[in-house]
């Protein structure tokens, strides 16, 4: 087997350049040809990966956050190849999909590890592993990323000092939500079109979602003041806000948003801005390595 390091040294404030060495030192005296590449800014690691990935077939492992996993998901979607997981940048929500435990072997474990086929999403032409959304959200992971950097920032903290920063700034928007049921017209405080449950550095935005059962997850917010903004936060990192008043939950196959003004759209936490966007699920889309499990055998 083929196997591609794609590592963005930026990652995780320089967590994932560590494992170049390891992954050397694995491989040492295996007779499996490895490769490792790193990315020098945006658009890198889709670039490495659809390069590879046109002239033979890999195991892909993204070394990075959610953005570089993206660029990776887009880089190999439609080739024979697989896509690994060793999350190293601040949020690695997708990774939290996996149900897999994150220690020093999680490496070794996946390249150990199973291929299985999960569906993937895809909204505007480009593909997405966990969540796409629009509206506050949006907002929120574009404030937060001046936060990255600061020392005291990671994670959930950042997320959570990006929603106080755009809290009291961000307007709803009114747009046309087309689904398989039919059309309605909202005004929009979050549009979150999910694939997997987590976004946002661990927040349960969609917990019903499958990655393997066919459908897209939808969760509609309606306008909402500051205050019961903060009164649904914390609903909505633990995944207990279905029941809130504010909240439509529904599956479908196809989604579509058409609004007359514009709005961000947040895929995997990458920042896109539009007036409309068109959602669909595509089912067995990529072949996902599963790490065994710390007791499992090979």
């Amino acid at each position: 087997m083929n196997h591609l390091f794609i590592i963005n040294p930026a990652a995780g404030k320089g967590k994932g350049i560590k494992y170049a060495e390891v992954v050397r030192e694995y491989f040492r005296h295996k007779e499996d040809p490895y490769y490792i590449e790193f990315t020098k800014g945006p658009g890198d690691a889709e670039r490495i990966a659809r390069e590879y990935v046109t002239t033979n077939n890999y195991r892909v492992y993204s070394i990075g956050g959610d953005g570089t996993l993206n660029e990776v998901l887009n880089g190999i979607v439609n080739s024979s190849s697989s896509l690994a997981v060793i999350p190293s940048g601040t949020g690695n929500d997708f990774f939290r999909n996996i149900d897999a435990s994150s220690d020093e072997s999680l490496l070794y474990r996946t390249i150990k590890g199973k291929e299985k086929y999960i569906d993937i999403g895809k909204v505007n032409g480009r593909y997405f592993l966990s969540v796409a959304s629009a509206g506050i959200d949006a907002e929120v992971v574009f404030n937060s990323d001046r936060f990255k950097k600061l020392p005291l920032f990671n994670g959930m903290s950042t997320y959570v000092a990006g929603v106080f920063y755009t809290l009291f700034k961000y307007k709803s928007f009114k747009c046309k939500i087309s689904t398989d049921k039919g059309d309605y017209h909202k005004e929009t405080l979050l549009l979150a079109v999910a694939n997997g449950k987590y976004y946002g550095g661990g927040m349960k935005i969609a917990p019903l979602a499958e990655l393997n059962d066919g459908y897209l997850d939808i969760y509609h917010i309606d306008k909402a003041n500051p205050f019961r903004i903060i009164f649904l936060f914390p609903k909505l990192i633990k995944g207990t806000h279905e029941s809130i008043k504010e909240v439509t939950y529904s599956k479908s196959k196809k989604v579509k948003i058409n609004s007359q003004e514009s709005f961000l759209l947040n895929i995997d936490g990458e920042i896109f801005r539009t007036t409309e966007a068109a959602f669909d699920i595509i089912s067995d889309g990529i072949k996902l390595v599963f790490p065994l499990k710390k007791n499992e055998k090979n």
